[in-house]
């Protein structure tokens, strides 16, 4: 199976210039816990923020969401596969750095993203897929 059977392909981004108002905004309206952070021009690379960076710096910080912009939280390269890739290669670079969510890029142009839950429930049905075939017998 391949991170192109399984992506999302409608991804969120922010510009790294965006407050982390603007950024909590977009996820609670898009129900997403992450945003993709753009990159500036063909040579940067994409980051990513989420919902538990943005707790942090709050906390650590005691700042007000209006002053922090997303470039001051975000990670920044962000964990990137191509769509071709086999998912098990990508589910072993997630675990080795700790990295819940892949941007998935194809020609340096993001096409899709991959979370570890994304890879588990395809794990699951396709085991739950096994069981009705084995039972079927």
């Amino acid at each position: 199976m391949l991170v192109k059977d399984i992506m999302q392909t409608k991804v969120i981004t922010i510009s790294p210039l965006a407050t982390l108002r603007e950024a909590m905004a977009i996820m609670r309206n898009r129900k997403v816990k992450s945003l993709v952070v753009g990159r500036r021009d063909d040579h940067d690379a994409y980051g990513m923020i989420t919902y538990a960076a943005i707790l942090r710096t709050i906390v650590s910080e005691e700042g007000d969401i209006d002053l922090v912009n997303v470039y001051d939280v975000y990670d920044k390269p962000a964990l990137i596969a191509p769509q071709a890739m086999d998912v098990k290669y990508v589910a072993r670079m997630m675990i080795a750095q700790n990295q819940p969510r892949v941007v998935v890029l194809e020609s340096g142009r993001l096409v899709g993203l991959v979370t570890m839950n994304d890879i588990v429930d395809e794990v699951l049905a396709l085991a739950d897929e096994n069981v009705n075939n084995d039972s079927a017998l």
